[in-house]
């Protein structure tokens, strides 16, 4: 039995990474965010507005225990979800947490590009987003260091991924 928990800052690569790697060793992917979205019917954004943030990082938390039981899987986590409860001793506990890291200027010119896509980021400058950015990644980087491994921004390489799959 295995899990994978990937963290790290929204554009680090957890999404791509999870489904590369579920993929190449024949894992469950799980996406965290999908996963709660397709049990409550709702999106990410619909939760948040509903139910504020502390009641969607509860919800969040409680999706987490759930995921945290289920067998080989790699596991993507929202970019928050690490830095609530003890969501980070949760998953420490479950399996092998991974930290993909980057610094604020690569995940800059991947989010300029996805702008759109991501509510907290439409409308914001690139002075702005890069801002941004360097301030939430200050705030959750202690949450993010608990991780067991880390692995930095958009490393394509599986070296840590077949030594913890052995």
């Amino acid at each position: 039995m295995k899990r994978i928990f990937l963290i790290g800052y929204m554009g680090c690569g957890k999404t791509t990474t999870g489904k590369r790697i579920a993929k190449k060793y024949g894992m469950d992917f799980i996406d965290l965010d999908h996963y709660i979205e397709s049990r409550f019917h709702k999106t990410i954004p619909q939760l948040f507005e509903e139910r504020g943030e502390e009641g969607f990082r509860q919800l969040e938390h409680n999706m987490l225990l759930e995921v945290a039981e289920f067998e080989n899987a790699v596991i993507s986590t929202g970019g928050g979800a690490a830095c609530f409860f003890d969501n980070m001793d949760i998953m420490n506990k479950n399996g092998e947490t991974v930290y993909l890291k980057g610094s604020p200027e690569e995940l800059f010119e991947y989010l300029k590009t996805a702008k759109q896509s991501r509510p907290l980021l439409q409308g914001k400058g690139d002075e702005e987003l890069l801002q941004f950015i360097k301030e939430g990644l200050s705030k959750r980087e202690a949450f993010y260091t608990q991780a067991k491994h880390t692995m930095y921004y958009m490393d394509l390489s599986d070296t840590l991924f077949d030594q913890l799959l052995k």
